[in-house]
């Protein structure tokens, strides 16, 4: 067997070997293993995931073998939950797999405790009904989950946690944690001793953008009654001032400092974000407080002193055109601000978890140290419960997705999709199952649909005869090119809650096989 560093390597390129062993601890659930399920499970799979428990009540039937490549017709007639599992095992033989012959609803009817061992579940082509009961039950156990399914060129996720506290949020873009609109007293020292003014082409060209910024900023402030550039005309002149110091025209390091002045005019203190988590009543500790929210009780002591109104520092800073001397001298000055940021916080995490009666050394330096290099960058998700979304969606957003052409068909298929849960409850089947029956479906499916519509507050609002029709044509089908896709974004959203990194999707995802279009709807 392959070495894990070998094996895993380009994922843990991502999320390194601390998501990685967060993968390998995790216990998933899959509760249907049709197409859409196999799929999110193969992925998981291949990605190390620790165990896996398949629950599955069906056999494999000939119809299986046009949708799911993890039966084939040696498994007719055989348990589906069992040939999957098998499949799944060959991929990866470091997974523990196992399975279970029933089918979900007679546990979560029966035995809702069964979920408490997981990590998570992921419970695909469940109808209403069952997504409500499931989510209560998740909720209670502090058990993640997700919704995935696919009905004919349609489908959806959906998250559903309490709570999800993000430290590793990994933004596509961030500003730099240079503070050049509000340097410490070290930065400033370091940029005074460096002359702008050197005779010298080859040391002119070789001063770092950050020490010019910090000197030409300081300059600006001590012009302007202390003030930074803020007005468009104001930006346009400290760009001007920056070009009037070069002595030639291939000085990169100039051209940088124009290109990163907005880095300047940038606002000073934290973002709006990050205040409304420090604000949180989550951050008010008790014994049972998460390591994060004690992390953040002492982020805000220290945003409010030793910070001034800024986090602790990131300490890295990007590649520039510089001396050598230059360049390690300013890295060892914003490593030396970041450690000692992190010392600070570490105390205060220390002081914390002492007046909540718990052990000193609970959070380890590694997590307090990550949590400082991205204490700008934290998330917290909270997500609303599936039986108030489905009782409850916020009105104001679904009209508005309903009357926006952007939005329309995948606010039509979210009510559809709602819609066909309902007709089954009325009459035993999906609409369009049976050939002869497809007009008198297709009535009753509208009506029904304008039914939930009602009932949600939508009056006198109808979807499309032909997005209707359509969704009588699927037949509640499974197509694998559909289910693989909506398998690969639940995966995705699996890795995100276990691993903690990235921001998992916080409405419910819609995608619309007929326009190739995947939207998010934050009912």
């Amino acid at each position: 067997m392959a070495e894990p560093k070998i094996k895993y390597d380009r994922q843990l390129r991502i999320w390194g070997e601390q998501g990685q062993a967060a993968l390998e601890k995790a216990s998933i659930c899959l509760l249907n293993c049709g197409p859409t399920g196999s799929e999110t499970l193969k992925n998981l799979v291949l990605g190390g995931v620790g165990s896996i428990t398949v629950v599955d009540g069906s056999k494999v039937d000939v119809g299986d073998l046009g949708n799911n490549f993890m039966v084939d017709e040696s498994s007719i007639g055989e348990s589906k939950a069992k040939c999957v599992c098998s499949f799944l095992q060959e991929l990866n033989d470091a997974v523990k797999a196992k399975f279970i012959e029933e089918y979900p609803q007679a546990l979560i009817d029966k035995n809702s405790s069964f979920f408490s061992q997981f990590t998570l579940v992921v419970a695909t082509q469940l109808v209403e009904d069952y997504m409500i009961k499931l989510d209560r039950i998740c909720r209670e156990a502090n058990v993640k989950l997700i919704f995935a399914r696919s009905y004919g060129l349609t489908g959806l996720v959906r998250n559903s946690v309490k709570e999800h506290t993000i430290i590793e949020s990994k933004p596509d873009h961030f500003l730099d944690d240079l503070r050049l609109n509000n340097p410490w007293p070290e930065l400033k020292r370091f940029a005074e001793g460096i002359d702008l003014t050197t005779a010298d082409p080859v040391a002119h060209k070789h001063i770092p953008y950050v020490v010019i910024l910090v000197k030409i900023a300081n300059e600006w402030a001590d012009s302007h009654n202390g003030r930074l550039p803020s007005t468009r005309e104001e930006k346009k002149e400290f760009k001007e001032l920056l070009k009037s110091r070069m002595i030639a025209f291939d000085e990169d390091n100039y051209k940088e400092a124009i290109e990163a002045s907005f880095k300047v005019f940038a606002p000073r203190g934290i973002s709006q974000e990050l205040k409304q988590i420090i604000e949180d009543s989550a951050a008010e500790l008790h014994h049972n407080s998460s390591d994060f929210w004690v992390m953040v009780a002492a982020l805000k002591e220290f945003i409010a002193n030793e910070g001034a109104g800024e986090a602790p520092l990131e300490g890295s800073i990007p590649d520039m055109t510089s001396s050598t001397e230059h360049y390690v001298n300013l890295q060892k000055i914003y490593q030396a601000k970041a450690e000692a940021d992190f010392l600070v916080m570490e105390q205060r995490v220390r002081n914390h978890l002492k007046k909540i009666g718990r052990e000193t050394n609970m959070i380890s330096k590694q997590t307090i140290r990550s949590f400082c290099r991205n204490a700008r960058k934290l998330k917290v998700c909270r997500y609303r419960l599936v039986e108030d979304e489905f009782n409850s969606p916020v009105l104001s957003e679904l009209q508005k997705y309903l009357a926006d052409e952007e939005y329309i068909v995948a606010a039509g298929f979210y009510i559809l999709l709602r819609a066909v849960d309902r007709f089954v409850a009325n009459y035993n089947s999906f609409p369009g199952k049976f050939d002869g029956e497809m007009d008198e479906d297709i009535s009753r499916l509208k009506t029904t649909a304008v039914g939930l519509l009602s009932d949600l507050g939508c009056n006198g609002q109808t979807l499309t005869e032909d997005l209707i029709s359509e969704m009588c044509r699927f037949g509640a089908a499974e197509l694998h090119a559909v289910a693989a896709f909506i398998g690969g974004v639940a995966s995705q959203e699996v890795i995100k809650l276990i691993t903690k990194q990235f921001v998992p999707m916080s409405g419910t995802f819609i995608f619309n096989g007929i326009d190739q279009k995947s939207q998010l709807l934050y009912l």
